[in-house]
């Protein structure tokens, strides 16, 4: 059974930072793309940031380029999100997932996903 689990969300003011870990188990992840999206109340879920097995490929949302970083550890089956100068419109509930065989922006492509893990970005 996979099981991907969040951590690291929290409370911080505008300008500030938090670096959210995502630790997945119960499969090899080889080959799989590891990717963030987040979801606002009342709107729809977003793709954040995703990154391949090798690390080679990387992608970030417009919105959060030169702000964000995404890596992994592969030896720990783990995803990071480094966030940094966050703003307000960051707050969300921010979900790792894992595409298998895959290396997409797309959710529908995540086949596994975490519960989530809520960052609140004060003005």
């Amino acid at each position: 059974q996979v099981q991907l689990v969040e951590s690291g969300g929290g409370l911080v003011e505008a300008g500030g930072s938090l670096r959210l870990s995502c630790a997945a188990s119960g499969r090899t992840f080889i080959n799989d793309a590891m990717g963030w999206f987040r979801q606002a109340p009342g709107k729809d879920r977003q793709f954040v940031a995703a990154v391949s097995w090798s690390g080679g490929q990387i992608y970030y949302a417009d919105s959060v380029k030169g702000r964000f970083t995404i890596s992994r550890d592969n030896a720990k089956n783990t995803v990071y999100l480094q966030m940094n100068s966050l703003k307000p419109e960051d707050t969300a509930v921010y979900y790792c997932a894992v595409a298998p065989g895959l290396m997409t922006t797309l959710a529908t492509a995540y086949r596994y996903w975490g519960q989530g893990t809520r960052v609140t970005v004060s003005s």
